[in-house]
């Protein structure tokens, strides 16, 4: 069968991670959705996504086809399911779809025709930024019981503070000696390649993905999640931090999501509660106004690209576009559009030739050619966004 992942009503809500991706690839827990789906249904699974991501994400159509919305995160019971679907079979949660059965000749889904098997079992799902780091704890949790299921971790250095073992994994290549590892609050997986530096405490839930670092002497709370690639320091709390971004100075980050090939720049914070303690609320590119979150504790939410230069503040509940380049004194507005250039003391548009030279240097700094497909998509989301921006 040939599976595919399409980004559902939730894509606008999860923007600015889904200007650049598609929502299959957010990284939640220790792999990105795409993955956890590929690692269960043991397939290779593309997408449907925005016209403009196409060519680097193209979809792969067969003559059966089982389309999987990519906010729901895979269970045992759920992969099963939908490996049973029939032809006019789609399951639901609710009123929400979670997967349907097509055929290549199919001219159209007609939904309302389809026969609806309803999945009664709780499960995971991402449908606002903000999920992404509030959900990680059980995402960690659910992703260490799979990917570590029958196997056996490589030893545990002798010089490594421990507690609770048994919940603890290294992959192949791992380095760490002379750190504390604090699995009694949840699981810590350390993936093949990485290292954490001497005198660095970490407390699970916390993934720590391939070829990624831990520098010396930092302070990591769970649930955290460092990309493959990524490298921390300083103080870190219940964040994401995608593949190839750095804040690998001292500084505070808490209840945040950053994006691919960002850098934070050193001794730069977010505040993650609000001063009166009362519920954060981001701003909602769906709505172009302030959601609610539900939440007390929110912090930095920050999309590709982006960086900010030393001793940078952000308030509680920031937004940060694509490829924004934020520097300065003061605290800047905590909706920051993209391809913004400049802090507190206002913002003009950070121009593309400039930006892509960033970009440019950035990746060829890991051996990355920025070609024309991504040069179109960050010229898509240019486009896009300019209606947000101020100059």
């Amino acid at each position: 069968m040939n599976y595919i992942l399409f980004d559902g009503p939730a894509r606008d809500a999860l923007l600015p991670f889904t200007f650049t991706r598609p929502v299959a690839d957010i990284l939640i827990g220790i792999m990105t959705i795409r993955e956890k789906w590929e690692m269960r249904l043991g397939s290779t699974i593309t997408t449907i996504t925005e016209e403009y991501l196409s060519q680097k994400f193209p979809m792969v159509e067969m003559e059966e086809n089982v389309m999987i919305n990519a906010s729901f995160l895979p269970t045992a019971n759920l992969v099963e399911m939908i490996q049973d679907l029939k032809e006019n079979q789609a399951i639901y949660k609710g009123e929400d779809i979670i997967a349907f059965y097509t055929t290549e000749n199919q001219e159209e889904v007609d939904l309302d025709a389809y026969e609806i098997l309803q999945f009664s079992e709780d499960c995971i799902t991402v449908q606002n930024t903000w999920d992404i780091f509030s959900k990680n704890n059980a995402a960690i949790c659910q992703d260490f019981e799979f990917v570590t299921a029958d196997r056996k971790s490589q030893p545990i250095p002798k010089s490594v503070n421990v507690i609770a073992p048994e919940n603890i994994f290294l992959e192949e290549g791992a380095k760490l000696e002379f750190v504390t590892l604090n699995a009694s609050t949840g699981p810590i997986y350390i993936g093949r390649n990485t290292e954490i530096m001497e005198n660095a405490v970490i407390r699970g839930p916390f993934a720590l993905c391939e070829s990624a670092s831990v520098k010396m002497g930092a302070k990591v709370y769970g649930a955290t999640t460092v990309g493959n690639g990524s490298r921390i320091g300083g103080e870190v709390k219940n964040s994401v931090i995608f593949p190839n971004s750095n804040k690998g100075h001292e500084g505070y980050l808490g209840d945040s999501v950053v994006g691919e090939w960002c850098n934070l720049g050193a001794d730069t914070n977010n505040s993650n509660l609000k001063n009166n303690y009362e519920e954060v609320k981001l701003w909602s590119y769906e709505t172009e106004g302030f959601a609610k979150t539900g939440l007390q504790f929110c912090g930095l939410m920050m999309g590709d690209h982006s960086k900010c230069g030393i001793n940078t503040m952000f308030n509680t509940g920031t937004v940060v576009g694509v490829s924004a380049n934020i520097f300065g004194t003061g605290f800047p507005r905590n909706f920051i559009p993209s391809f913004s250039w400049g802090g507190a003391a206002g913002f003009t548009t950070y121009n593309t030739k400039k930006a892509f030279e960033t970009v440019k240097l950035v990746l060829s700094r890991r051996n990355i050619a920025f070609d024309a497909v991504e040069e179109s998509i960050l010229e898509h989301v240019f486009d896009e966004t300019k209606k947000w921006r101020r100059d």
